[in-house]
């Protein structure tokens, strides 16, 4: 048979999973863009420096920025075994005006790793893009469902009513701690900078024959032109504590989408919500009355591979030799990009999902009655006291009355008979009519309307407000 693209392996990041704008992020063009970007630059600022760079040659460089000849890099690679000097070659053959001075005083590290951090500033970038997307669904979501009330839970036993859109928000609240991670880790991004095989400059130190100032601007410069400060002090490499930190962001955005896509399968299996469900779609191949949460598990499945992944770069970081050594590149190569292409794949189900939530409303005013009984004994407590009855006697008689109401509902099948439990016992000098007036499900949601509200007006709206700034930045 001949050789195909479906009998080799083939990437479910790339093949369904992420964005073509990811993808396109952590492709090659990008990354052997930006290393020619990186060299033009420091052609650029070496000649601003008086070193004997000529603008013909920064123009040839300039014009030549994108139009990489694969095939005469693999040629090279092959005969010399380095990828760096490969690409080195062939931009030489496309500016050959400029072939005598591209890498000048450079080594790998220049190239290779600033062009990882211009690439972990974009993909932080559409990350955000999406998190704000995702909170902008949720932020009309718990507006809507802001005072429908709903059966809480803790331990996932039945507790205290809570609301639909309260709900929500405690899901927003994990983004927007992400969000404001994310916004942390995008300020502290610097550049290697030029700084030479050891980290000490010496390379550039000699071009300038010992000017120590013209050393720092050309720092300054590269700096200026990719909009980035530069680490102060770095060895080779810039501090491999820096891809921990991202890829540790993106282990918490996915435990927050995690929890989504937990939370939502339960309540789908309790019929209190669902994912969106297509006319056409099949739940099963087998069952075909089902309707599988199928989005929210892969969120969950994903979510736990990008959680994996955060160990990776924090093995690497404490491992590193010295100024450097390579036992990161084949790590950092597969880690990095695995992780945020799964963390844009995560964020585009959920944006998918939490724009076409769908609400049972009588499911959940159903398991809501089946419940509230017991919700209300506080409240009826307290209002046989104030009828004149005993604290304490009237305590013992409603947990004698929840547990034989409870044994049936367990044992027997039978429906909550609570209330017209303690409206037969005289104790409590009520009828069943002024019971069932203390069993309004919103005398129990205390101030969930006003918490939604506070919350999508203070935290989201001046988040949502401030995007627009922030996405002006994305290049890709």
């Amino acid at each position: 048979m001949p050789e195909t693209q479906d009998s080799q392996y083939q990437s479910a990041l790339s093949g369904r999973y992420a964005s073509k704008e990811m993808l396109g992020l952590f492709s090659n063009d990008t990354r052997y863009g930006l290393w020619r970007r990186l060299w033009a630059a420091l052609a650029k600022a070496e000649m601003e420096l008086g070193l004997p760079v000529t603008q013909a040659q920064v123009d040839q460089l300039e014009q030549h920025l994108d139009d990489i000849d694969y095939a005469a890099v693999a040629e090279k690679e092959r005969e010399i075994r380095h990828d760096v000097m490969a690409h080195v070659h062939a931009y030489g053959l496309k500016a050959p005006l400029a072939k005598g001075i591209i890498h000048l005083g450079a080594t790998s590290c220049y190239v290779t790793d600033n062009a990882d951090i211009l690439i972990l500033q974009r993909g932080l970038l559409l990350i955000r893009e999406k998190l704000v997307g995702v909170l902008k669904n949720l932020a009309a979501f718990a507006e809507s469902y802001k005072a429908l009330p709903a059966l809480g839970y803790t331990h996932l036993q039945p507790a205290q009513p809570v609301t639909v859109g309260k709900r929500a928000t405690l899901w927003m609240q994990d983004l927007l701690l992400d969000v404001e991670e994310l916004d942390f880790t995008l300020s502290s991004l610097k550049l290697l900078g030029s700084r030479g095989t050891t980290g000490t400059q010496a390379s550039f130190l000699a071009l300038f024959e010992g000017d120590h100032q013209k050393v720092e601007a050309l720092d300054a410069k590269i700096s200026g032109h990719f909009g980035l400060p530069v680490f102060p002090v770095s060895g080779q490499t810039y501090p491999r504590k820096l891809d921990s930190r991202v890829l540790n962001l993106l282990s918490s955005i996915a435990q927050s989408a995690s929890k989504f896509g937990n939370d939502l399968r339960l309540l789908q299996h309790m019929r209190e919500m669902e994912e969106p469900f297509e006319k056409g779609q099949v739940g099963s191949s087998a069952m075909a009355y089902k309707r599988n949460p199928m989005r929210s598990e892969r969120i969950c499945s994903l979510s736990r591979f990008i959680i994996s992944q955060a160990q990776n770069p924090a093995l690497t970081a404490s491992t590193q030799w010295l100024e450097r050594t390579l036992d990161d590149s084949a790590n950092r190569r597969l880690s990095i990009s695995e992780a945020f292409l799964a963390t844009d794949a995560v964020l585009r189900l959920m944006l998918n999902v939490s724009d076409g939530l769908i609400v049972y409303e009588k499911i959940i005013g159903r398991r809501l009655r089946e419940f509230m009984p017991f919700m209300a004994t506080e409240n009826i407590l307290m209002e046989a006291v104030r009828r004149g009855g005993d604290r304490q006697a009237l305590h013992e008689k409603i947990r004698e009355h929840s547990m034989e109401a409870s044994r049936r509902m367990k044992e027997e099948g039978a429906d909550c008979d609570l209330t017209e439990r303690l409206a037969a016992d005289p104790a409590f000098g009520m009828s069943l009519g002024q019971l069932e007036g203390l069993l309004d499900p919103k005398l129990y949601i205390g101030r969930c309307p006003e918490q939604v509200e506070a919350f999508l007006k203070e935290e989201i709206a001046p988040l949502i407000a401030g995007t627009d700034a922030v996405q002006a930045q994305i290049e890709v």
